[in-house]
């Protein structure tokens, strides 16, 4: 096995059980990105607004893809 494989994390995204406010899709996401909650909820606010709200379609996607952890 390559040492740099073995060092490598493995990580899943999950739907977040705390850190939400619906489906804890963003509280995911922060999880996996490993940043504050709020930062990733106002990008995805501003970026839903400027693609004339594409984001919420992405959403409720990912909402139902994404598992609970």
């Amino acid at each position: 096995m390559n040492p740099l494989e073995s060092m490598a994390v493995h990580r899943r995204l999950y739907r977040s059980k705390s850190d939400r406010i619906l489906g804890g899709v963003l509280g995911g996401v922060a999880d996996f990105l490993n940043t504050d909650s709020s930062i990733v909820r106002i990008i995805y606010v501003i970026l839903t607004l400027a693609s004339f709200g594409f984001g919420v379609l992405l959403y409720l996607i990912a909402w139902i893809i994404v598992p609970e952890k």
